[in-house]
């Protein structure tokens, strides 16, 4: 990331991440043995939820470190892309489990069993004040990284969850109504197929090298056409190296006749790019095939390379 970037992941430290997944671990046995001997398919779900969750930090955990390795002849924009990795990874396991407690809660409709009341309660309870402190230790970092953002929402809808949990004990031990075990374990399936689905989108967008949501292709196209000195655009290609910084690359055809002021027009343009569109790293080539300047041709017919086989778009 450049210099001037101040991310709230970045300054969140690793021993944070270490101590939520210490606590996520420990609570979701914990919660898995209880599940187990009460008979709550609710208590059992909250624990595979908070167990995606610890997955998910572990993922997020070595991802961060991963990104930060240097670029190298192999990896030649860096690593930063692996913690968008992870988060497909992450969200993919999040709709595997979603549905699979879908899946047991029909199942227990058709064969319901009974559920011991008071476990769920006291689990739950636990579960609550562990998804709370986990959100708050992982606040910090959430703001800037769609990992660490996956993991706190996770955290926040676990907290959800256990409240939901523990309605479900308490109509339990008043009224034996233990259908509010399973339509809360249907919700928290739900809630949890959710949230993998609404982050997914970006995510993919992020690894398939589409433009960011932030940017306004065609207002790029138009802040470099509207550039003194540029007289054409064309193979215009936008993109995110990870999710803060941007890159872009296009062929200008510049109203100049040397190098020395195309260098001088390329300075300026990629100033424009960086205060008004975030755009970090910009390549950007001159294409006039009648140049005096010899260094200056190339790109003699916008068309041709299309015409080729490449598929481009072209702003004209």
């Amino acid at each position: 990331m450049g210099a001037g970037h101040d991310h709230g992941a970045e300054q969140m430290s690793d021993g944070r991440l270490v101590g939520a997944i210490a606590v996520n671990g420990v609570l979701t046995v914990a919660q898995i043995v209880a599940g187990v001997l009460s008979g709550s398919l609710a208590l059992i779900a909250d624990a595979l939820h908070n167990l995606s969750d610890a997955a998910s930090l572990v993922i997020a955990l070595v991802a961060r470190r991963i990104g930060r390795r240097p670029a190298d002849r192999l990896m030649t924009f860096g690593y930063a892309r692996a913690e968008v990795v992870a988060a497909l990874i992450n969200l993919v396991s999040l709709l595997l489990i979603g549905i699979y407690l879908l899946v047991e809660a029909v199942g227990r409709f058709v064969s319901p069993q009974p559920v011991d009341g008071w476990p769920v309660v006291i689990v739950a309870g636990v579960a609550l004040a562990v998804d709370v402190a986990t959100a708050v230790m992982i606040h910090k970092g959430s703001k800037h990284s769609l990992n660490i953002r996956a993991a706190f929402l996770h955290n926040v809808s676990d907290a959800l969850a256990s409240v939901g949990v523990i309605i479900a004990g308490v109509l339990i031990l008043q009224y034996q109504l233990y259908i509010a075990d399973l339509i809360v374990t249907a919700v928290i399936a739900a809630y949890v197929i959710w949230q993998g689905l609404s982050l997914m989108p970006r995510t993919v967008r992020l690894l398939m090298g589409a433009v960011p949501e932030a940017v306004d292709y065609d207002a790029v196209v138009d802040a470099l056409r509207a550039t003194p000195g540029v007289s054409h655009v064309h193979h215009v290609h936008l993109w995110s190296l990870d999710e803060h910084r941007h890159a872009l690359e296009a062929h200008l055809t510049p109203e100049v006749a040397t190098l020395q002021e195309f260098d001088r027009l390329k300075r300026q343009v990629k100033a424009m790019l960086a205060e008004r569109f975030h755009v970090e790293h910009a390549t950007l080539e001159a294409c006039l095939s009648d140049a005096p300047d010899t260094a200056l041709r190339g790109c003699e017919d916008a068309h041709h390379h299309h015409h080729q086989g490449h598929r481009h778009v072209h702003a004209h």
